[in-house]
């Protein structure tokens, strides 16, 4: 099926000169882009563009995202991991990959970089784009759109975390130009392929407790996703694979946003945006993160992109649909009672 991960990670550590190396996360201001400046646009899609090729990760800042909204939805998930485990086991993930998914219920096995075989220590709570329950995915019993299991035991849950939804899909829709721009595109390529994104939230708790070797809060891996938004959680753990091999800390930036290339887009740009490997190491105390992948259609084909493939660098993976990708990794890292087919 031509599944095979291309993170250009060879070519950028013989052609990447030392001075340009990265050795900590580069932040990005959206402010002058927002306001309209002109020449703002190419400007950072310029910076992007490197980021994407050389390490993958940055912090957005000065974006619009409202801080109540945020802080409501961590309130409420709080509110949700302190519950019993008997309570959550009641919305446990099912065959749309939305739900609960307890402690070590996922291996990475699909790591390039790291043979993982301990369970991961998080616990996680799976919710979708909020859909209606007459929208045509939610009918065809599509994976990975809903409907939503919302807790009925935490007064405003579902209208915290769909609040906050709506903010990341904003959020989504301002990079694109961005993006498109960065891969020599017209500014509008992408509007057509996220119509309709398949956009879902992993909701984790990574709790303070002692790993066994070779075990983390959520094991190396990178990201299934065309693009991954994370706000920066205050408790440290996020860390990052830099090309020269070291692991960078995310450090904490106030208001600050975090987005990085997935393995979808890697196949889309032709192995030119880096799916940069990541890993959480269990936190000195509880930590809570809301990492969004913001992928398009479910039927969006990630052929190479034109300005991503020449004579000197051809196709190097099949065409494939979304939601056939994201299945695929889905199956493969998740166990049969976590909503993939791994065997426990």
């Amino acid at each position: 099926m031509g599944l095979e991960m291309n993170t250009t990670r060879e070519k950028q550590s013989d052609g990447q000169k030392a001075s340009d190396a990265y050795t900590e996360i580069p932040t990005l201001d959206m402010g002058a882009y927002l306001s309209g400046e002109e020449g703002a646009l190419e400007e950072l899609a310029a910076k992007v563009r490197h980021i994407q090729e050389n390490i993958g990760f940055y912090v957005m800042v000065n974006h619009g995202f409202p801080q109540d909204v945020l802080d409501k939805a961590y309130g409420k998930l709080q509110e949700f991991f302190a519950l019993p485990m008997e309570a959550k086991l009641n919305y446990r993930i099912n065959e749309l990959s939305v739900g609960y998914m307890p402690p070590k219920s996922t291996v990475y096995v699909t790591s390039k970089i790291n043979k993982n075989t301990k369970k991961d220590l998080n616990e996680t709570l799976i919710l979708a784009l909020e859909r209606e329950p007459e929208h045509p995915l939610i009918q065809a019993g599509t994976r990975f759109v809903g409907p939503n299991q919302w807790p009925s035991e935490i007064d405003g849950f579902r209208e915290a975390m769909v609040a906050y939804q709506q903010e990341v899909l904003a959020f989504g829709r301002k990079i694109l130009p961005i993006y498109a721009v960065a891969l020599d595109l017209p500014r509008d390529f992408f509007d057509n392929h996220y119509t309709d994104p398949v956009m879902w939230s992993r909701n984790a708790h990574y709790p303070a407790v002692e790993a066994e070797e070779n075990q983390f809060g959520i094991a190396p891996h990178s990201d299934h996703s065309c693009l991954t938004i994370l706000p920066i959680a205050e408790v440290p753990g996020l860390q990052v694979l830099s090309p020269s091999g070291d692991w960078l800390e995310v450090n904490y930036i106030e208001g600050g946003i975090v987005v990085n290339t997935g393995e979808f887009l890697n196949r889309w740009t032709n192995g030119r945006f880096m799916p940069t490997p990541h890993r959480v190491v269990p936190p000195l105390r509880d930590r809570y993160s809301i990492a969004t992948f913001f992928n398009p259609n479910h039927d969006t084909v990630a052929e190479p992109l034109s300005t991503c493939v020449s004579e000197d660098n051809p196709p190097a993976f099949e065409p494939m649909k979304l939601i056939d990708y994201v299945s695929w990794y889905i199956d493969s890292n998740y166990k049969r009672d976590a909503g993939g087919k791994q065997s426990s």
